[in-house]
């Protein structure tokens, strides 16, 4: 499996994405092109001793900044590492990709470069968050302030395909993101989806509340973007809140301390958990090729998981079940 690593996105670039990518060439046996300035890029691998065994340097000589304009990426930077990782996606020279950088930007490159896959109205950006019974998905998490039902079914249908091939869901649960679980409630778009969700063929289990959602009510959680993105931020939030408070709970007495050594196996497994580096990164689900979308603060050990992530992706063929569920939704339309 191939993989382009845009070398320059995120905070910790270049030496996060060639320490990440050296670990995926030897954990994963993943060929890896990275973009980016070709001398920085092979002077922070020599003085760091990073392997560039699997890794090939693909030279650009521009970046995309996060305070860039997301449509640059197409115009000013089309130069850019991660523009012209899309292109290499785009072209067939690799099977995925990979960035940290700006999310403005590989949704527009995504769109405009990678193009969507055909009856998709609009690609969203599904991250996958820690739960009570396990994790859950949310559909969209920023890409689409705007949405209409229609979007917000397609969100639904691809992340259970994704929840299904990639994380071994079963029939996985259904919710959407209201004010209340009654069918009643919400704007017209809430409303409107719901008609759509309850007469799919989705295992639909109905409207979710925000404060049932950590607790694993549904497996795929769908919203419009702007209320997902607040959902995400919140719980980042929250999760560093918690972190930061149980650790004083213990480190400020003695007792605590003690406390802390007959739970700190315990607390090691709640803190891997809850830590968004297991899981890699976001999938840009709709784009006609797999693109994940790596935390900005991603380090070394983040971007091997995206990268694996990235190669899951491909090879268990997530595109190919979202195209034959489009198939088969277009079958079941004609029949009416």
């Amino acid at each position: 499996m191939k993989v382009v690593v845009d070398g320059f996105g995120g905070d910790n670039a270049p030496l996060a994405v060639l320490q990440g990518s050296a670990m995926a060439v030897k954990e994963y046996g993943a060929s890896i092109i990275v973009t980016g300035d070709e001398a920085v890029l092979k002077r922070t691998a020599e003085e760091n001793g990073i392997s560039l065994e699997g890794i090939v340097i693909h030279h650009t000589d521009d970046v995309i900044e996060v305070c860039d304009d997301p449509t640059s990426i197409v115009k000013e930077h089309q130069n850019s590492s991660m523009a012209v990782a899309m292109k290499l996606l785009a072209d067939g020279e690799a099977d995925a990709f990979v960035s940290a950088g700006s999310t403005g930007a590989v949704v527009v490159g995504a769109s405009l470069i990678v193009k969507r896959l055909k009856g998709i109205k609009r690609a969203s950006i599904a991250t996958i968050i820690p739960s009570q019974t396990g994790c859950f998905i949310l559909a969209d998490a920023g890409a689409n302030l705007e949405c209409r039902p229609e979007m917000l079914t397609q969100f639904a249908m691809m992340g259970s395909i994704y929840m299904n091939r990639i994380m071994g869901i079963d029939n996985p649960r259904v919710g959407l993101v209201n004010v209340g679980e009654e069918e009643t409630k919400g704007r017209d778009l809430q409303l409107e989806t719901y008609s759509l969700l309850q007469n799919s063929k989705m295992n639909f289990v109905g409207n979710v509340e925000a404060r049932d959602i950590p607790l694993g009510k549904a497996d795929v959680v769908v919203a419009d973007g702007f209320t997902g993105n607040v959902i995400l931020k919140l719980t980042e939030g929250l999760a560093k809140f918690l972190m930061s408070n149980i650790k004083d709970i213990f480190m400020g007495s003695l007792g605590g301390k003690l406390a802390a050594a007959l739970v700190m196996k315990d607390m090691k497994q709640f803190k891997q958990k809850m830590d968004y580096k297991e899981y890699g990164g976001a999938p840009l689900l709709g784009s006609a090729k797999p693109v994940i979308k790596a935390h900005g603060s991603s380090d070394g050990y983040a971007y091997k998981n995206a990268i694996r992530q990235a190669c899951e992706f491909a090879e268990k063929d997530v595109n190919g079940e979202i195209i034959k569920a489009l198939q088969a939704q277009k079958e079941a339309e004609k029949s009416l």
